[in-house]
């Protein structure tokens, strides 16, 4: 390796070799470059230069090739560049000061003969054993320090491997996005139980599953436990990266972008990790139009695998990765996708990560993790609507926030605590519902009095023109349509209206009035008997409703439909709030009459053993 001094009379000496003398070979022959094996050909690669037509020393020979010269390779990286000198058969010997001819540069090692005839012979030459080098805008390799040195303006690959990743990163789907400065979270002394599970989870690496899945009803609190634990491990600094979904965010409602923005925040965490990203990328600058599995292997798997080859202990890098709101991801196939790709390439022993995912349990995930599902051994599953009662903590919520507009107004006195209840028991174990009173009470422009008065005492029927429920209204309405549109556009429910038969599901939880009398019949019996459907209806009918409503297995071991949350039925009954979702109960019962009659002339009754109407149950 020449030493640090003598680099600055680096171009005095070649010009002072190579000035006034004139090569005896044609114009349009070119000088070798010195190493083999370095790259693909030049003329394939954007950052390789050719030599230009460079005077030679007395008594040489320039040949002609028969093909062209290998050309160097400019590496992106100093990991490239190791890899590359390790393949060359040209080093440089120790002790060799490039700047100081040693020997005459007779002949090529014998290996390198393919490469072509001699390029020099005669007087000594300062390339004696280069192991790489290109003329023109110089370029040398110290291959003692793994070293790469840009002379002059040497034209450099267009890609830049992280320019390119934050093109195709999602910022509004980061925890600390300022898209989401409001997003909701827990409050402290709120669900601490569920907290401290997931936390006891990602701080356990020797733990047997390295998945954790959360599932909930509709607006049961898991953006605000996913924003939670990221803002905890944040601190810890234990958040590898996090990723919100968000429907109603075009930046962050497809599958797209989650591998780019998982790795902008592994590289930010990383300088290491970075610099292998980075050279990933301009290696293959199409990487993100290719399958998820291809990049996650090579954005996020190979880059931790050569780090661990090269000593350094993965441990102690950041390990906790959050998915929230998987279902808000466009397209079913898309979230089995993610979930896939996850597991075959993340779930690995070598790899540091705990992964933490909330999703409402819709279609992807609840086939993922239930028995016989890819998931079910693999994942360790919570589901929030079942086994944590948020009661207490909606009561905490709503006091804590109450005293503090008391507090404002100066008027500690201005709600008690049976308020409170009437809010906690109307919501349901729905935590979006006291969340959308404490919005409406809160109003700044308004009575905290007056508008708690309305939220207690409102019906649509009362002529209250105030819509204290109008977020919970968006977000089931956006549920239905969504359902109805995945329903309707199967080609065996051709003609179905979903709607009316959910509906009809609707009112039978309750009961059909007969003769004055409730009745009501198991979901099963409903479908077939009733609405005349095919055998397991009611299941491909909710399919798509699993965050509000799921099928219970009764005492007598028929199976029935039952609403997460009383709001949800209330919206269903309600024209003003439904609106054009709202289907009369008159309407139900025309299309039952309706199938009745179709089932009298198909099937006729038998009379006689009193096989009449009620049978049908």
């Amino acid at each position: 390796m020449p030493p640090k001094t003598k680099k600055r009379h680096f171009w005095p000496r070649v010009l002072s070799l190579f000035g006034g003398r004139r090569s005896t070979g044609d114009d349009s022959d070119q000088v070798a470059s010195a190493s083999a094996g370095l790259g693909p050909s030049q003329s394939d690669h954007p950052s390789a230069r050719s030599a230009p037509n460079l005077p030679h020393p007395a008594g040489s020979s320039t040949p002609r090739y028969h093909e062209p010269p290998p050309p160097i390779h400019h590496s992106r990286s100093e990991s490239d560049v190791f890899d590359h000198l390790q393949r060359t058969a040209l080093s440089i010997p120790q002790n060799t000061d490039l700047l100081r001819p040693q020997q005459p540069f007779s002949t090529l090692h014998s290996y390198d003969q393919s490469v072509g005839p001699r390029v020099h012979s005669g007087a000594g030459s300062f390339l004696t054993g280069a192991s790489g080098f290109q003329m023109g805008d110089i370029q040398y390799i110290e291959a003692s320090n793994v070293t790469v040195h840009n002379c002059g303006s040497a034209r450099q690959s267009t890609v830049d491997g992280w320019e390119l990743l934050l093109t195709n990163t999602a910022p509004n789907a980061l925890h600390n996005s300022r898209a989401r400065y409001d997003a909701p979270k827990c409050d402290e002394d709120t669900r601490v139980e569920v907290t401290s599970e997931i936390m006891a989870f990602i701080e356990n690496p020797e733990g047997p599953r390295r998945l954790l899945c959360i599932t909930g009803a509709a607006g049961s609190g898991k953006s605000a436990l996913q924003q939670t634990i990221a803002e905890i491990c944040s601190g810890k600094g234990s958040l590898a990266a996090s990723y919100f979904f968000s429907a109603t965010d075009i930046s962050r409602n497809t599958v797209t972008e989650v591998i780019p923005t998982i790795a902008y925040q592994l590289a930010t965490g990383t300088p290491a990790v970075k610099l292998l990203i980075k050279a990933a990328i301009e290696k293959d600058p199409l990487i993100f139009s290719k399958s998820l599995e291809d990049q996650i292997t090579n954005l996020i798997v190979k880059p931790y695998n050569r780090l661990s080859t090269g000593g350094l202990d993965l441990s102690t890098l950041p390990c906790a990765i959050l998915i929230d709101g998987l279902d808000e991801c466009i397209g079913e196939d898309s979230q089995a996708d993610l979930l896939t790709s996850i597991r075959k390439c993340l779930l690995v022993d070598c790899l540091p990560f705990r992964i933490f995912i909330a999703s409402r349990p819709e279609w992807a995930i609840r086939t993922a993790l239930k028995p016989g599902g890819h998931l079910h051994q693999l994942a360790y599953h919570i589901q929030l609507s079942d086994h944590y009662d948020a009661s207490g903590d909606m009561r905490r919520y709503l006091r804590r926030r109450f005293e503090d507009i008391g507090f404002s107004i100066g008027d500690p006195h201005w709600f008690t605590e049976d308020n409170i209840e009437t809010l906690v028991e109307a919501a349901s174990g729905q935590f979006i519902y006291v969340a959308t009173a404490y919005k409406y009470v809160s109003e700044r422009r308004g009575s905290p009095a007056v508008r708690l008065n309305i939220l207690l005492s409102w019906t649509p029927h009362a002529g209250h023109k105030a819509r204290p429920f109008e977020a919970l209204d968006r977000l089931y309405t956006n549920i239905l349509l969504a359902a109805k549109q995945a329903y309707e556009a199967i080609d065996s429910h051709h003609g179905r209206d979903f709607l009316l038969l959910f509906r009809a599901h609707h009112i039978n939880i309750r009961g059909f009035k007969i003769y004055s009398e409730e009745h009501r019949v198991s979901a099963s019996s409903l479908s077939e008997r009733w609405l005349g459907l095919e055998a397991r209806a009611e299941e491909v009918l909710i399919s798509d409703l699993h965050s509000l409503v799921a099928i219970k297995k009764g005492s007598d071991c028929s199976h029935h439909l039952n609403l997460y949350h009383k709001s949800f039925s209330d919206f269903l009954e309600e024209e003003s709030r439904a609106k054009d979702l709202f289907v009369p109960e008159i309407l139900v019962h025309i299309h039952l009459a309706k199938c009745f009659m179709q089932r009298i002339v198909t099937c006729p009754l038998d009379f006689d053993s009193g096989g009449y109407f009620m049978r049908y149950y």
